[in-house]
This record gives C-alpha cells, sequence and structure tokens, in this order.
C-alpha cells in the first residue's frame, strides 16, 4: 500500500515547477520511469540514497529541500 511523503510530494512539486513529465524527469536524472511514478506516489518507501541525489540534482534542488515536511 502506497502513501504520500514528505519526499513524495516534494518530487512531485518540484517536478511540476519545473514543467517536467514524470518521463522527463526519469531521463533527466537518469533512472527508469517507474522509479518516478513510486516515488512520487510512495510506492518505494526507502529509495536509495543515490536515487535522491539524482533526483534532486535533475530538479535542481538540494537533497535537504527534497527530504524537508512542509
Amino acid at each position: 500500500m502506497s502513501r504520500k511523503t514528505p519526499l513524495s510530494k516534494n518530487i512531485k512539486r518540484y517536478r511540476e515547477k519545473k514543467r517536467l513529465t514524470q518521463e522527463a524527469l526519469a531521463r533527466k536524472a537518469n533512472i527508469s520511469y517507474n522509479t518516478i511514478i513510486k516515488l512520487e506516489t510512495g510506492g518505494i518507501r526507502d529509495p536509495r540514497m543515490s536515487t535522491i541525489k539524482k533526483v534532486a540534482k535533475a530538479l535542481e534542488v538540494s537533497i535537504n529541500e527534497l527530504l524537508e515536511d512542509d
């Protein structure tokens, strides 16, 4: 069962702010499209730090910005 996390909400928020599709973000971060979907829906509860770093770099935000709870 998936549940939204601060990470999943922030990835979606920053992605939409950059006007990127999930597919475009996946390409830019060099990770799979399915991984982006799972990250945004909370399907991956404990992602690897390397994945978080790639997403943060692709979105041009810090890791802390991705992980912070509003």
